[in-house]
Protein backbone atom coordinates (compact mmCIF):
# COMPACT_ATOMS: atom_id res chain seq x y z
CA UNK A 1 0.00 0.00 0.00
CA UNK A 2 2.56 2.63 1.18
CA UNK A 3 4.27 1.13 -2.93
CA UNK A 4 0.96 2.40 -4.32
CA UNK A 5 0.83 5.54 -2.14
CA UNK A 6 4.17 7.10 -3.41
CA UNK A 7 2.96 6.01 -7.00
CA UNK A 8 0.27 7.73 -6.73
CA UNK A 9 2.38 10.70 -5.51
CA UNK A 10 4.51 10.79 -8.34
CA UNK A 11 1.31 10.72 -10.58
CA UNK A 12 0.23 13.68 -9.63
CA UNK A 13 3.31 15.13 -9.60
CA UNK A 14 4.11 14.28 -13.24
CA UNK A 15 0.44 15.55 -13.67
CA UNK A 16 1.28 18.88 -11.52
CA UNK A 17 4.80 19.01 -13.92
CA UNK A 18 3.14 18.56 -17.11
CA UNK A 19 0.11 20.74 -16.59
CA UNK A 20 2.71 23.68 -15.32
CA UNK A 21 4.66 22.85 -18.69
CA UNK A 22 1.92 23.10 -20.84
CA UNK A 23 0.73 26.38 -18.84
CA UNK A 24 4.13 28.27 -19.18
CA UNK A 25 4.39 27.42 -22.86
CA UNK A 26 1.09 27.35 -24.59
CA UNK A 27 -1.32 29.72 -22.26
CA UNK A 28 -1.87 33.10 -24.08
CA UNK A 29 0.69 35.20 -22.47
CA UNK A 30 0.39 38.80 -24.18
CA UNK A 31 -2.35 40.77 -23.77
CA UNK A 32 -2.44 43.19 -26.41
CA UNK A 33 -0.62 43.51 -29.73
CA UNK A 34 2.84 44.49 -29.89
CA UNK A 35 5.40 46.48 -32.33
CA UNK A 36 8.62 46.11 -31.71
CA UNK A 37 11.83 46.66 -33.14
CA UNK A 38 14.73 43.97 -32.23
CA UNK A 39 18.37 45.91 -32.27
CA UNK A 40 21.20 43.38 -33.23
CA UNK A 41 22.28 43.73 -29.48
CA UNK A 42 19.30 42.42 -27.99
CA UNK A 43 19.50 39.56 -25.15
CA UNK A 44 16.80 37.73 -24.05
CA UNK A 45 17.05 39.42 -20.20
CA UNK A 46 16.70 42.92 -22.58
CA UNK A 47 13.46 41.71 -24.85
CA UNK A 48 11.81 40.72 -21.25
CA UNK A 49 12.53 43.94 -20.03
CA UNK A 50 10.65 45.30 -23.05
CA UNK A 51 8.19 43.13 -22.84
CA UNK A 52 7.31 42.68 -19.15
CA UNK A 53 4.33 45.74 -19.62
CA UNK A 54 2.71 43.53 -22.12
CA UNK A 55 1.96 40.16 -20.33
CA UNK A 56 -0.36 38.71 -18.45
CA UNK A 57 2.62 36.28 -16.90
CA UNK A 58 6.10 37.81 -17.55
CA UNK A 59 7.51 35.12 -15.38
CA UNK A 60 6.11 33.00 -17.40
CA UNK A 61 8.21 34.12 -20.24
CA UNK A 62 11.37 33.62 -18.80
CA UNK A 63 10.60 30.09 -17.79
CA UNK A 64 9.76 29.23 -21.38
CA UNK A 65 13.03 30.75 -22.32
CA UNK A 66 14.69 28.49 -20.21
CA UNK A 67 13.05 25.34 -20.67
CA UNK A 68 13.30 26.05 -24.97
CA UNK A 69 16.94 27.57 -24.53
CA UNK A 70 16.32 30.69 -25.83
CA UNK A 71 18.95 33.27 -25.74
CA UNK A 72 19.20 35.86 -28.49
CA UNK A 73 16.51 36.68 -30.83
CA UNK A 74 17.03 37.74 -34.09
CA UNK A 75 17.05 41.22 -35.27
CA UNK A 76 14.14 42.88 -36.75
CA UNK A 77 10.82 44.73 -36.78
CA UNK A 78 7.79 42.38 -35.23
CA UNK A 79 4.43 42.62 -34.62
CA UNK A 80 3.08 40.18 -31.67
CA UNK A 81 -0.38 39.54 -31.50
CA UNK A 82 -2.60 39.56 -28.89
CA UNK A 83 -3.00 36.29 -26.95
CA UNK A 84 0.36 34.64 -28.71
CA UNK A 85 1.79 32.12 -25.58
CA UNK A 86 5.45 32.06 -25.00
CA UNK A 87 6.15 28.84 -26.87
CA UNK A 88 4.65 31.44 -30.50
CA UNK A 89 6.35 34.25 -29.20
CA UNK A 90 9.62 32.38 -28.83
CA UNK A 91 9.49 30.43 -31.88
CA UNK A 92 8.55 33.79 -33.73
CA UNK A 93 11.36 35.60 -32.10
CA UNK A 94 14.06 32.53 -32.95
CA UNK A 95 13.17 32.22 -36.27
CA UNK A 96 12.73 35.91 -37.41
CA UNK A 97 9.56 36.09 -38.49
CA UNK A 98 9.36 39.55 -38.73
CA UNK A 99 7.51 42.09 -40.69
CA UNK A 100 9.00 44.07 -43.56
CA UNK A 101 9.71 47.68 -43.43
CA UNK A 102 8.95 50.26 -45.70
CA UNK A 103 11.82 52.22 -46.73
CA UNK A 104 11.13 55.16 -48.94
CA UNK A 105 14.09 57.56 -50.14
CA UNK A 106 14.00 60.77 -52.65
CA UNK A 107 15.68 63.80 -53.05
CA UNK A 108 19.05 62.53 -52.12
CA UNK A 109 22.32 64.33 -52.88
CA UNK A 110 24.81 61.99 -52.64
CA UNK A 111 25.36 58.11 -51.35
CA UNK A 112 26.09 59.78 -47.82
CA UNK A 113 22.88 60.98 -47.47
CA UNK A 114 21.59 58.06 -48.92
CA UNK A 115 23.36 56.00 -46.38
CA UNK A 116 22.19 57.97 -43.56
CA UNK A 117 18.29 57.70 -44.84
CA UNK A 118 18.83 53.91 -44.69
CA UNK A 119 20.00 53.86 -41.11
CA UNK A 120 16.84 55.44 -40.29
CA UNK A 121 15.40 52.43 -41.25
CA UNK A 122 17.23 49.51 -40.60
CA UNK A 123 19.82 47.69 -38.37
CA UNK A 124 23.00 48.51 -39.75
CA UNK A 125 24.71 52.02 -39.30
CA UNK A 126 25.31 54.46 -41.92
CA UNK A 127 29.10 53.61 -41.73
CA UNK A 128 28.03 50.29 -42.78
CA UNK A 129 25.96 51.20 -45.47
CA UNK A 130 28.17 53.88 -47.09
CA UNK A 131 31.05 51.29 -46.62
CA UNK A 132 29.56 49.31 -48.78
CA UNK A 133 28.02 51.07 -51.51
CA UNK A 134 31.08 53.12 -51.82
CA UNK A 135 33.42 49.39 -51.90
CA UNK A 136 35.09 49.79 -55.58
CA UNK A 137 34.60 46.10 -56.04
CA UNK A 138 31.32 46.84 -55.09
CA UNK A 139 30.30 49.00 -57.61
CA UNK A 140 32.41 47.34 -60.64
CA UNK A 141 30.18 44.43 -59.86
CA UNK A 142 26.83 46.20 -60.65
CA UNK A 143 28.45 48.03 -63.74
CA UNK A 144 29.34 51.43 -62.32
CA UNK A 145 32.16 53.51 -61.27
CA UNK A 146 33.08 56.02 -58.45
CA UNK A 147 31.21 59.05 -60.28
CA UNK A 148 28.05 57.41 -61.75
CA UNK A 149 27.50 54.65 -58.58
CA UNK A 150 24.77 56.88 -56.85
CA UNK A 151 22.42 55.64 -59.97
CA UNK A 152 22.13 52.46 -59.26
CA UNK A 153 19.40 53.73 -56.38
CA UNK A 154 16.17 54.44 -58.50
CA UNK A 155 14.06 56.30 -55.49
CA UNK A 156 10.77 54.63 -54.63
CA UNK A 157 9.05 52.76 -51.59
CA UNK A 158 10.49 49.43 -51.06
CA UNK A 159 10.33 47.04 -48.58
CA UNK A 160 13.00 45.43 -46.72
CA UNK A 161 13.02 43.62 -43.34
CA UNK A 162 15.21 45.57 -40.95
CA UNK A 163 18.10 43.00 -40.41
CA UNK A 164 18.60 43.80 -44.36
CA UNK A 165 22.01 43.48 -44.76
CA UNK A 166 24.10 46.61 -46.86
CA UNK A 167 25.58 43.89 -49.56
CA UNK A 168 21.89 42.67 -49.44
CA UNK A 169 20.51 45.77 -50.21
CA UNK A 170 22.36 46.99 -52.47
CA UNK A 171 22.01 43.52 -54.65
CA UNK A 172 17.97 44.40 -54.20
CA UNK A 173 18.69 47.85 -55.64
CA UNK A 174 20.38 46.45 -58.51
CA UNK A 175 17.08 44.03 -59.27
CA UNK A 176 15.08 47.27 -58.93
CA UNK A 177 17.30 48.87 -61.75
CA UNK A 178 17.51 46.26 -64.34
CA UNK A 179 13.31 46.38 -63.36
CA UNK A 180 13.37 50.47 -63.79
CA UNK A 181 15.35 49.70 -67.58
CA UNK A 182 13.03 47.11 -68.89
CA UNK A 183 12.75 46.63 -72.75
CA UNK A 184 10.86 50.26 -72.99
CA UNK A 185 12.70 52.82 -71.52
CA UNK A 186 16.22 50.80 -73.11
CA UNK A 187 14.45 51.51 -76.31
CA UNK A 188 13.62 55.53 -75.35
CA UNK A 189 17.40 55.89 -74.43
CA UNK A 190 18.70 54.60 -77.49
CA UNK A 191 16.23 56.46 -79.30
CA UNK A 192 17.86 59.71 -77.96
CA UNK A 193 21.32 58.72 -78.28
CA UNK A 194 21.68 57.97 -74.80
CA UNK A 195 23.22 54.79 -72.24
CA UNK A 196 20.97 54.88 -69.09
CA UNK A 197 23.74 56.14 -67.27
CA UNK A 198 24.20 58.72 -69.44
CA UNK A 199 20.28 59.38 -69.56
CA UNK A 200 20.37 59.25 -65.46
CA UNK A 201 23.30 61.86 -65.51
CA UNK A 202 21.04 64.48 -67.67
CA UNK A 203 18.30 64.16 -65.84
CA UNK A 204 19.89 64.71 -62.55
CA UNK A 205 20.99 68.17 -64.42
CA UNK A 206 17.01 68.24 -65.21
CA UNK A 207 15.81 67.93 -62.02
CA UNK A 208 18.22 70.42 -60.48
CA UNK A 209 17.01 73.11 -62.84
CA UNK A 210 13.08 72.85 -62.14
CA UNK A 211 10.46 71.88 -59.92
CA UNK A 212 7.73 71.79 -61.97
CA UNK A 213 7.17 68.18 -63.96
CA UNK A 214 5.44 69.93 -66.93
CA UNK A 215 8.49 71.59 -67.32
CA UNK A 216 10.93 68.72 -67.39
CA UNK A 217 10.57 66.83 -70.73
CA UNK A 218 10.76 70.78 -72.86
CA UNK A 219 14.33 71.54 -70.91
CA UNK A 220 15.77 68.23 -71.12
CA UNK A 221 15.27 68.28 -75.04
CA UNK A 222 17.44 71.91 -74.79
CA UNK A 223 20.35 69.97 -73.39
CA UNK A 224 19.86 67.04 -76.64
CA UNK A 225 19.59 69.81 -78.46
CA UNK A 226 23.18 71.09 -77.48
CA UNK A 227 24.11 67.61 -76.75
CA UNK A 228 23.38 66.71 -80.76
CA UNK A 229 24.49 69.86 -82.09
CA UNK A 230 27.95 69.90 -79.80
CA UNK A 231 27.46 72.47 -78.32
CA UNK A 232 28.67 73.30 -74.35
CA UNK A 233 25.77 72.24 -72.09
CA UNK A 234 26.12 75.82 -69.76
CA UNK A 235 23.98 74.06 -67.18
CA UNK A 236 24.13 76.25 -64.00
CA UNK A 237 23.56 73.64 -61.53
CA UNK A 238 26.18 71.98 -63.17
CA UNK A 239 28.72 74.95 -62.14
CA UNK A 240 27.22 75.31 -58.77
CA UNK A 241 28.17 71.59 -57.98
CA UNK A 242 31.43 71.78 -59.09
CA UNK A 243 31.94 74.87 -57.24
CA UNK A 244 30.55 73.58 -53.67
CA UNK A 245 33.19 70.50 -54.84
CA UNK A 246 36.55 72.56 -54.87
CA UNK A 247 35.34 74.93 -52.30
CA UNK A 248 33.80 72.91 -49.81
CA UNK A 249 31.61 76.16 -49.76
CA UNK A 250 27.89 74.95 -48.27
CA UNK A 251 26.28 78.42 -48.56
CA UNK A 252 23.21 78.32 -50.68
CA UNK A 253 23.78 80.45 -54.41
CA UNK A 254 21.28 81.97 -55.90
CA UNK A 255 22.76 83.91 -58.42
CA UNK A 256 25.73 82.19 -60.65
CA UNK A 257 28.55 84.54 -60.94
CA UNK A 258 31.93 84.67 -63.09
CA UNK A 259 33.64 82.73 -59.72
CA UNK A 260 31.50 80.26 -60.00
CA UNK A 261 32.02 79.54 -64.15
CA UNK A 262 35.56 79.87 -63.79
CA UNK A 263 35.79 76.38 -61.36
CA UNK A 264 37.89 73.99 -63.35
CA UNK A 265 36.07 70.74 -62.35
CA UNK A 266 34.96 68.35 -64.80
CA UNK A 267 31.24 68.82 -63.64
CA UNK A 268 31.37 72.76 -64.82
CA UNK A 269 29.41 72.22 -68.09
CA UNK A 270 30.74 76.06 -68.74
CA UNK A 271 34.27 74.41 -69.25
CA UNK A 272 33.94 70.66 -70.26
CA UNK A 273 31.76 69.59 -73.10
CA UNK A 274 28.90 67.11 -72.97
CA UNK A 275 27.42 65.68 -69.87
CA UNK A 276 29.79 65.44 -66.40
CA UNK A 277 31.13 61.91 -65.75
CA UNK A 278 28.25 61.70 -62.90
CA UNK A 279 25.18 62.55 -61.64
CA UNK A 280 24.60 65.70 -59.59
CA UNK A 281 21.96 64.50 -57.62
CA UNK A 282 19.61 61.28 -57.27
CA UNK A 283 17.42 61.61 -59.84
CA UNK A 284 13.65 60.39 -59.30
CA UNK A 285 12.17 58.59 -61.83
CA UNK A 286 9.77 61.61 -63.50
CA UNK A 287 12.82 63.41 -64.34
CA UNK A 288 14.49 60.22 -65.81
CA UNK A 289 11.01 59.38 -67.88
CA UNK A 290 11.20 63.51 -68.83
CA UNK A 291 14.77 63.07 -70.21
CA UNK A 292 13.63 59.80 -72.14
CA UNK A 293 10.41 61.66 -73.36
CA UNK A 294 12.40 64.74 -74.17
CA UNK A 295 10.13 67.34 -76.34
CA UNK A 296 11.59 67.54 -80.02
CA UNK A 297 11.53 71.31 -80.38
CA UNK A 298 14.10 73.91 -81.85
CA UNK A 299 15.47 75.27 -78.21
CA UNK A 300 18.60 75.94 -77.73
CA UNK A 301 18.54 78.11 -74.30
CA UNK A 302 16.39 78.84 -71.28
CA UNK A 303 16.22 81.52 -68.27
CA UNK A 304 13.91 81.80 -65.28
CA UNK A 305 11.01 83.48 -65.81
CA UNK A 306 10.70 86.53 -63.42
CA UNK A 307 7.06 86.66 -64.02
CA UNK A 308 6.31 83.28 -63.10
CA UNK A 309 8.86 82.25 -60.40
CA UNK A 310 9.35 78.40 -61.07
CA UNK A 311 9.12 78.76 -65.02
CA UNK A 312 11.15 79.57 -67.76
CA UNK A 313 11.38 81.07 -70.74
CA UNK A 314 12.78 79.22 -74.02
CA UNK A 315 14.64 80.82 -77.31
CA UNK A 316 15.81 79.28 -80.11
CA UNK A 317 18.42 82.22 -80.91
CA UNK A 318 21.36 83.45 -78.67
CA UNK A 319 20.38 87.10 -79.13
CA UNK A 320 16.69 86.53 -78.11
CA UNK A 321 18.24 85.12 -75.40
CA UNK A 322 20.22 87.51 -74.07
CA UNK A 323 17.77 89.67 -74.21
CA UNK A 324 15.62 87.67 -71.91
CA UNK A 325 18.95 87.16 -69.45
CA UNK A 326 19.13 90.63 -69.16
CA UNK A 327 15.66 91.15 -67.94
CA UNK A 328 16.44 88.48 -65.57
CA UNK A 329 19.59 89.77 -64.42
CA UNK A 330 17.35 93.44 -63.41
CA UNK A 331 14.88 91.39 -61.77
CA UNK A 332 17.80 90.34 -59.54
CA UNK A 333 19.28 93.59 -58.79
CA UNK A 334 16.00 94.66 -57.81
CA UNK A 335 15.63 92.06 -55.57
CA UNK A 336 18.78 92.77 -54.26
CA UNK A 337 19.89 88.96 -54.84
CA UNK A 338 23.70 89.70 -55.65
CA UNK A 339 24.99 85.92 -54.94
Amino acid sequence: MKKNFLLGILFILAGGFTFGLYFVLFSSNLKQDVKIVVNPDTNVDSLYTRLKPYMDFPAGFKIAAHIKRFQKPVPGLYRLPKNLSNNDLINILRSGRQEEIKVTFNNIIDLEHLAGRLAQYLAPDSLAFLKAMKNPENIKKYGFNEQTALLMYIPNTYRFYYNTSPEAFMQRMYKEYRKFWNQNRLAQAEEIGLSPIEAGILASIVQKETTRKEEMPRIAGVYLNRLKKGMLLQADPTVVFAYKRQSGDTATIKRVLNIHIETDDPYNTYKYPGLPPGPITMPDIQAIDAVLRAENHNYYYFVADPQRPGYHLFSRTLSEHNQKARNYRQYLNKLKVYK
